[in-house]
């Protein structure tokens, strides 16, 4: 844990998928239905966990050993979609302690909202469904904005929509993209290391100002006031 603490924090913004929920579970039954579907043996969660944050390219290689060249990519991947949609708020979960972590930042009169990369046809229904966002200032969606992350647009947007600098920002995140989305909007960065990651990932390289373990580690990097 690091000993590093931001100063003049107004807001914190969080990635979505691994980083406040664990929509694994959802996700990988999605692909996994899509298996069963073509009489193929089901495949355990453990194997599509590491890969979530890729989305459906991520669930298609894990189910298919797809990637987006494929000639049948884009009909499998609507597929995908469509059996996701239809499942999304079923097994998904906030990650424990992100309660206590979003009652502490409103404690503290801090802002906190969502950027992800998820389209809206999905992470909304998933945030409207759960009492934990009612108190977001902000959900920016991938399709928010013309740019996703790695781009700062969306960050940017968030700021804007809090009425805030982005150095009054931080972002938190569980991957590479999320960093460097942070860092090229002029936010604090901090990488969450509890969620997916991504396969093969060394978060040491990422270069974030902070690392967590755990979510409610993100309040020791807050000045208090």
């Amino acid at each position: 844990m690091n000993s590093l603490i931001f100063k003049g924090v107004r807001a914190v913004l969080f990635d979505l998928d691994g980083t406040l929920i664990d929509s694994a579970p959802d996700l990988g039954a999605a692909a996994d239905e899509m298996r069963l579907r073509r009489g193929l043996a089901s495949k355990p969660l453990a194997e599509y966990r590491p890969h979530v944050g890729s989305g459906a390219r991520g669930m298609l290689h894990v189910a298919f050993g797809m990637d987006a060249q494929h000639s049948n990519y884009e009909h499998y991947r609507e597929e995908f979609f469509l059996l996701y949609e239809g499942c999304l708020t079923q097994r998904t979960r906030a990650f424990d302690e992100v309660d206590q972590l979003v009652a502490s930042l409103l404690e503290r009169r801090l802002l906190w909202g969502v950027v992800t990369n998820k389209a809206q046809r999905f992470a909304l229904p998933i945030t409207q469904s759960m009492g934990l966002f009612e108190s977001a200032s902000a959900v920016i969606c991938g399709d928010t904005t013309p740019h996703a992350k790695p781009h700062p647009a969306p960050l940017l947007e968030a700021a804007r929509r809090l009425s805030l600098l982005p150095t009054q920002c931080v972002y938190v995140g569980d991957d590479e993209r999320d960093i460097r989305a942070g860092q090229a909007a002029g936010m604090k960065t901090v990488a969450a290391r509890y969620g997916y990651l991504g396969a093969g990932a060394d978060v040491a390289t990422w270069g974030a100002d902070a690392e967590v373990s755990s979510p409610l580690e993100v309040l020791q990097l807050l000045e208090t006031s």
